[in-house]
This record gives C-alpha cells, sequence and structure tokens, in this order.
C-alpha cells in the first residue's frame, strides 16, 4: 500500500525506514516473530519522540498516540519490545496496555503478567501503573 502512495518499491520502502529508524526519527513495532520471518513483520510505526508528534502534527495529537509514543520511547531503551495479540506492548513475558484514567481490565483479564499503564494517575495499585513512573527507565 504504502510502496504504491510513495511511488517506490516494497524493497526500497525497507531500506528507507531503516535509514530514518538508524538515525532517529522512528521507532518500529514489531511482532514477536523472530529471525529472518519477523524482520518484516512491523505491526506499527512510531515518531522516535513525543515532541516530533507535537511538531509534526498540524492539530491537536491523538492523546493514545502519545502514550504509546512515550511508553516505547522510554522502554526500547533498555527492552526489546514487540508487539502483543491482546495488548498494546509485550517485554519478555510481561503484557502492557497502555490507556487513560479510565482504562479497564476488560482487555488483559485472562493474560498472566499483563499490566494496565494509565495516564493520569499518581501511583500505581496491583497491576495497574502510572505512565509517568515509566520515565524513570531512562
Amino acid at each position: 500500500m504504502w510502496e504504491k502512495l510513495l511511488e517506490v518499491s516494497r524493497n526500497s520502502l525497507e531500506e528507507y525506514l531503516t535509514l530514518i529508524e538508524d538515525v532517529g526519527l522512528i521507532a518500529r513495532l514489531r511482532n514477536q516473530a523472530s529471525g529472518l520471518i519477523g524482520l518484516g513483520k512491523v505491526e506499527k510505526v512510531y515518531l522516535d519522540n513525543c515532541n516530533l508528534i507535537y511538531y509534526l502534527s498540524g492539530k491537536e495529537p491523538a492523546t493514545g498516540n502519545i502514550r504509546e509514543t512515550f511508553f516505547m520511547n522510554q522502554m526500547r531503551v533498555n527492552h526489546a519490545v514487540v508487539s502483543s495479540a491482546v495488548a498494546d506492548f509485550k517485554i519478555d513475558k510481561y503484557t502492557f496496555e497502555v490507556g487513560g484514567k479510565s482504562k479497564s481490565q476488560e482487555q488483559i483479564k485472562n493474560t498472566p503478567n499483563a499490566f494496565i499503564v494509565k495516564d493520569d494517575i499518581e501511583y500505581g495499585y496491583q497491576n495497574v501503573l502510572p505512565l509517568w513512573a515509566f520515565g524513570l527507565n531512562y
């Protein structure tokens, strides 16, 4: 799809995305596949950090995108972050669903080692963690 829109070959597009990621403008969230199969399975592409979202957005950026970008930006420094089949992210054996203050447990209720990461809360409880705390990871 993107290849036609940009009028480039699939191989060129992959090269361009790799270069853009290498210089630190984007971060690609891949699925859990490993090896050569996993290299081509990009689930989402995030701008590298929230400041870029505000700078490049012509209007008010989506809050959910800012939350996920922040989480990805902070966690990928020390961890291999991949997509999850049931939530937003998976790091090792842990699953994370990122959302706002009213995010419920419904999406991860049957998932072991799963956490809700909420924005607009001051402290965590049980398997709910405040988003701001992930900024301490750096």
